[in-house]
């Protein structure tokens, strides 16, 4: 210990010469980390692509979409790994709801909402609502537009639960799996394109029916005209969200493609909400049979009713 206190004793007084020797020479100090300039990158930014990089997600939430990669590391095959994704908490799920319900013009909601920790929680419970409250609510509308007929006799309809879970699930992944698929291509052949994970689409796609949980309900109400007003207002919300969100990333593309693309997907989520209103809730009336009242003199009466 004497030794090296003696050494760096040695190597003190050998910078105190040197400085001494030369006043005007710079020191560097190891405890003060060097200073870095806050505006440099690696490509200069062009004076017209901050709100582009706003709207994409670029910068910081490319580091954010990193650092959440480097938390996702275990084997696809382990439950930790599948745990990661339903890694949120009450307050998230709320605040990504009310973002969907009340999208802001000019904010991007994977960037505002999804990007710092994309999950499946919410989109599946909101998709296992829905499946619930269409079939539920399909059965009492039919139960309320025939009810007083004297030859209605009301029937649960279960299959309706399994028609509903079939296309609300297979909407909710094979579109985002399509729509996902369809970036990356084009981020092959197009340098600007910003291409989402499959995760994030799907959290998208999962959010933006929450409106339809509440306008399923209200579909009981046995008014065609109050049915449709709510489907066109549903339409308009959950439409917007997935416009705002996907036309920033294929807007530098082609612009009929980028047209093309925006348009299939308001016009899928169209048919799903047109579907869903005309097959469990609008269904054509059926003509029941009519009863049979037998009379005391051996003759049959048959009554003709609708």
């Amino acid at each position: 210990i004497a030794s090296l206190v003696m050494y760096l004793f040695a190597e003190f007084d050998d910078a105190a010469n040197l400085l001494a020797a030369n006043p005007d020479a710079t020191t560097i100090s190891i405890d003060e980390p060097s200073e870095i300039p806050k505006n440099q990158h690696g490509r200069l930014q062009e004076p017209g692509r901050e709100e582009d990089d706003e709207l994409l997600g670029t910068d910081d939430s490319d580091k954010t979409e990193l650092l959440a990669g480097q938390k996702k590391s275990a084997p696809f095959w382990t439950f930790e790994y599948y745990q990661t994704f339903f890694d949120v908490d009450t307050y998230q799920v709320l605040d990504r709801i009310k973002g969907s319900v009340f999208p802001v013009p000019g904010k991007n909601f994977v960037r505002l909402y999804i990007r710092s920790n994309p999950d499946l929680y919410g989109p599946f419970w909101i998709c296992a609502t829905l499946v619930f409250t269409i079939a539920v609510s399909g059965n009492l509308s039919n139960f309320f537009i025939h009810l007083g007929k004297p030859t209605y006799h009301y029937v649960p309809e279960f299959r309706k639960v399994s028609i509903a879970a079939t296309t609300i699930y297979a909407y909710a992944w094979l579109v985002p799996l399509a729509l996902w698929g369809f970036l990356m291509w084009r981020n092959s052949k197009v340098m600007n394109i910003v291409s989402y994970s499959f995760l994030e689409i799907v959290c998208v796609y999962g959010y933006s029916l929450f409106i339809y949980i509440p306008t399923a309900i209200l579909w009981i109400i046995p008014q065609k005209v109050v049915r449709w007003v709510l489907v066109m207002f549903s339409l308009c919300l959950s439409g917007s969200v997935l416009v705002m969100t996907f036309w920033p990333a294929v807007r530098d593309d082609n612009r009929r493609i980028a047209l093309a693309t925006v348009g299939t997907i308001v016009l899928l989520h169209a048919l799903l909400s047109v579907g869903c209103l005309a097959y469990f809730f609008d269904a054509p009336e059926l003509d029941f049979p009519a009863p049979v009242i037998p009379v005391h003199n051996g003759t049959t009466v048959i009554t003709k009713s609708r």
